[in-house]
């Protein structure tokens, strides 16, 4: 991961910078007290209930400043600096390592890098299954299984390559049907104001602005898995190990960097509420503005911010 860290960005050029393609982004029921635990203190959570909103942003870019790459973002929640609200990411992953290098300097982005594989797969429904078992007793064989009983289904695995990061998603998606391909949604424009940094890589805290236009289409949530499950951790404790991350510590240790990641594990294995597909997504970035100054010695890698 060294490379990271030296190799230039400027495959980036000046800001604008322009992403194209189709995302999916998915809401999730987070309890507060978990994600106000890696939210910097200059930040104030919104929440209502003991819940706050986060979840995911699954990406796919067709076209980038530095080619095709795909992104996923863990988000722990949504913060409030007046006069508008954003979601705070815990952990963001790419397949690309110049667009990992970028979102770490330029962007104050908690990146990683990470192998994304996709694969497309024919399931056979529960009931489909036991009517073949049937039909097969009487030797009339699979030939005649209604085709309406198969249904296909896109699993992405995402695999971190850092030795630290346990980070290994399954994302279980149903393929629509040729029918339904035409309709994407109605077109629509929209401003995304977002906060990053409080990094190693960049320890200020920033606010950039994303323009998006896309078709929206509402889909059913993703299916997660997670082949490592979260360490058996004593809530308390655990909680309490987040405060003093969350609280602007000087000192990141490698328990603490467990915690953040079973933070991220706890938000992608949290309850789905919405789940929302750009497609035909063109997204502009700009240059981030510093909001907060901080010293290097604030080295809270592991979280930050992204629409």
């Amino acid at each position: 991961m060294e490379s990271l860290e030296t190799k230039s960005s400027s495959g980036y050029g000046k800001p604008p910078w322009i992403f194209r393609g189709s995302a999916l982004y998915q809401l999730h029921l987070v309890k507060a007290e978990k994600a106000r635990a890696c939210i910097p203190k200059e930040f104030k959570l919104v929440e209502a209930f003991g819940y706050t909103l986060g979840g995911f942003f699954l990406a796919s870019y067709e076209d980038s400043p530095v080619g095709v790459f795909d992104e996923l973002v863990v988000i722990a929640g949504l913060v409030w600096n007046r006069p508008t609200s954003c979601a705070w990411a815990t952990k963001v992953y790419v397949n690309n390592k110049e667009a990992c290098s970028h979102g770490r300097k330029e962007v104050g982005l908690p990146s990683q890098v990470a192998t994304f594989s996709k694969q497309t797969i024919t399931a056979v429904s529960k009931q489909s299954e036991s009517r073949s078992g049937f039909l097969n007793t009487i030797q009339i064989g699979s030939s005649f299984r209604n085709s309406n009983d198969q249904q296909n289904v896109q699993v992405t695995k995402i695999k971190s390559l850092d030795a630290e990061d346990t980070c290994n998603t399954s994302l279980t998606s149903p393929v629509p049907a040729l029918k339904f391909d035409h309709w994407m949604g109605p077109k629509i424009g929209m401003s995304l104001p977002s906060f990053s940094g409080g990094t190693v890589f960049n320890p200020n805290l920033l606010k950039y602005s994303c323009q998006i236009e896309c078709r929206v289409q509402p889909v059913k949530p993703l299916k997660v898995s997670r082949e490592f499950p979260l360490a058996n951790v004593d809530d308390d404790k655990e909680q309490q190990s987040l405060q003093d991350y969350g609280g602007g510590s000087s000192h990141v240790n490698k328990d603490h960097k467990n915690e953040i990641q079973n933070l991220s594990t706890y938000v992608m294995l949290s309850k789905p509420i919405l789940a929302l597909r750009f497609n035909q997504m063109k997204m502009q970035v700009e240059a981030p503005i510093v909001l907060y100054q901080c010293s290097n010695s604030f080295e809270t890698s592991n979280v930050s911010s992204v629409p």
